[in-house]
């Protein structure tokens, strides 16, 4: 592996020498799903050179793609691995010491932390998933979900899960935290969204916020299309003024346009999760900021966490339908417990979103 990075860094560097542009690999990081490379220009080198050569750096590294980025001031390189690793959801939760009530896990980030996403946070709030056919929509909100469940106890967190497609979600069936069996006909769902604004209201006027909901919701581009203004106006008031109340939404959907989802709706998710799209077009259009690179995302996991215009890549946490199914399964049996499964922890250092 070693001499496999040290012919790649030596590549990169030959190719921009080539075009005049000196340069020195520094350093890099290898990821479940990347390689990144750290590098080093003389002064005045624009960005945009370096871009504009992507796929020739890609080519003389016979790789398929490559995405040239800049983080604090840094300029790196990226390749994908040619075989990635999955990040099993499991596992990262039992790495973690402390996880704050409804903060769910959504991956590791680059440098291998632990990356977490603190809902109750006024910058986040709500969540929105975008992404092709095949990059990790629905295995990302399955993991979320079940991720919530194993670190806040019942007396703190219910979920309400719609799931139309009937597969990505349904393995959660069995967990206690649902307020009911996950949904799957849009007539089920625009009465229980109708419901739950009602129920923002009445906390409103009370003063509380526990416990607090989650709804996680598949295919929101669908649902909206099918059931029309009702479900778009009752997203709406709860994307507005949810936070408050302890209500919040992740939803996934392919094309996050106004023209799809509505205007008022796409305007009050203020994190986007991109995965895998197919143009720079797409990128922008998902990640609400153009620049993201989220065109040249593998796909099977690998996002980024777009918030107030600054994006972090990471490899979502992931679990199979059957284990997620079991662990439910498990909850459910012990959800007499404080805790339904207890996990044996090991201290790390985290980050929040």
């Amino acid at each position: 592996m070693r001499r496999l990075l040290e012919f790649q860094a030596n590549q990169i560097e030959l190719v921009l020498a080539s075009h005049k542009i000196p340069s020195r690999v520094v350093g890099g990081t290898v990821t479940p799903h990347t390689v990144r490379f750290q590098l080093t220009t003389r002064m005045g080198t624009r960005l945009g050179q370096i871009k504009a050569l992507s796929e020739e750096i890609a080519l003389s590294l016979q790789a398929p793609s490559c995405r040239v980025v800049r983080d604090s001031g840094a300029l790196s390189i990226e390749i994908p691995r040619a075989e990635p690793v999955r990040v099993p959801l499991l596992d990262l939760c039992r790495r973690l010491a402390y996880v704050p009530p409804c903060s769910p896990v959504l991956g590791v980030d680059e440098a291998g932390t632990p990356l977490l996403l603190n809902l109750p946070s006024p910058d986040v709030a709500h969540a929105l998933i975008c992404g092709t056919t095949g990059s990790g929509k629905t295995a990302l909100a399955r993991a979320m979900a079940l991720s919530l469940a194993l670190h806040n106890p019942q007396r703190q967190l219910q979920l309400l899960l719609i799931d139309p497609k009937g597969r990505g979600l349904s393995a959660l069936s069995g967990l206690p935290h649902l307020l009911c069996p996950p949904l799957t006909e849009v007539p089920q769902a625009v009465a229980r969204l109708t419901w739950l604004v009602e129920e923002m209201e009445r906390r409103d006027a009370q003063g509380i916020n526990h416990p607090r909901l989650v709804v996680f919701i598949d295919e929101l581009a669908d649902l909206l299309m099918v059931s029309g203004k009702e479900m778009e106006f009752a997203l709406t008031r709860l994307s507005q003024r949810g936070r408050e109340a302890g209500v919040h939404v992740v939803a996934c959907t392919q094309k996050p346009t106004a023209a799809v989802i509505g205007s008022l709706t796409k305007a009050n998710f203020p994190v986007r999760l991109v995965g895998s799209v197919t143009s720079p077009e797409e990128a922008k259009v998902a990640a609400g900021v153009s620049g993201t690179g989220a065109e040249r995302l593998q796909g099977r996991g690998d996002f980024l966490l777009v918030l107030k215009g600054q994006s972090t890549r990471f490899c979502a946490a992931y679990i199979s339908l059957a284990e997620a199914q079991q662990v439910a399964s498990s909850m459910q049996q012990a959800a007499g417990s404080t805790h339904a499964l207890r996990f044996t922890p090991r201290v790390t250092h985290k980050r929040e979103a």
